[in-house]
């Protein structure tokens, strides 16, 4: 027997082409929550209201057991293409297995290292600061990231959506939205020297 793989991207594409038509509204409203109501009842997932964070280890393997079950039973869903991709659970493992134990981004002195915490971990939680994907003039961009990079307490950047460039709408699908992206690159960089913190990762 040959030795599970993790996937590739053609792998995933060549899935999804292959895989069966759903429409969006039946994956959103039946699908999604017959499937969920379903495991919840099999792994009985019962969630103390004012609980944030399950504690109980039986609770907590129900949980990742019932959310391996949701993967390979239900798939991924491409809303582009309609149609439904699976995996199998050694597939799931081979690609947990694959998964990196530490991420390190930025330069220099303003390098983050991220590693993997579990509950009480005494390892700092990383703090990525921006907004996030918001929508943002181009006429304050620079000066929004630079507000975040200058932060101490913040390891990384996640910048947000330049909305216009040069008065143009930086819509999807056309070359103002490669322009936007660009400027949005540029514009971060440049942030990032005015904080004084030119290595720090985005």
């Amino acid at each position: 027997m040959a030795a599970t793989r993790p996937l590739t991207i053609p792998d995933v594409y060549d899935r999804f082409v292959k895989g069966k038509k759903v429409k969006v509204e039946d994956w959103d409203y039946k699908v999604i929550p017959e499937n969920l109501t379903a495991l919840k009842e099999k792994y009985n997932i019962k969630i103390e209201e004012n609980s944030i964070i399950p504690e109980d280890k039986e609770l907590i393997n129900n949980l990742f057991q019932a959310g391996l079950e949701m993967l390979v039973t239900t798939g991924y869903y491409c809303q582009d293409l309609g149609r439904v991709m699976h995996v199998t659970e050694e597939e799931v493992w081979e690609g947990i297995k694959k998964t990196p134990t530490k991420l390190i981004l930025g330069e220099g002195k303003d390098i983050a290292r991220f590693y993997p915490r579990h509950g009480n971990s005494p390892v700092k939680p990383i703090i990525q600061g921006g907004p996030t994907g918001s929508p943002i003039s181009e006429d304050v961009f620079v000066q929004i990231m630079q507000s975040y990079a200058q932060e101490g307490i913040v390891d990384d950047l996640v910048n947000g959506v330049m909305t216009t460039i040069e008065g143009h709408p930086a819509k999807s699908k056309t070359p103002y939205e490669i322009r936007a992206t660009m400027a949005e690159l540029r514009a971060t960089k440049e942030a990032r020297v005015r904080a004084g913190r030119p290595g720090l990762g985005v």
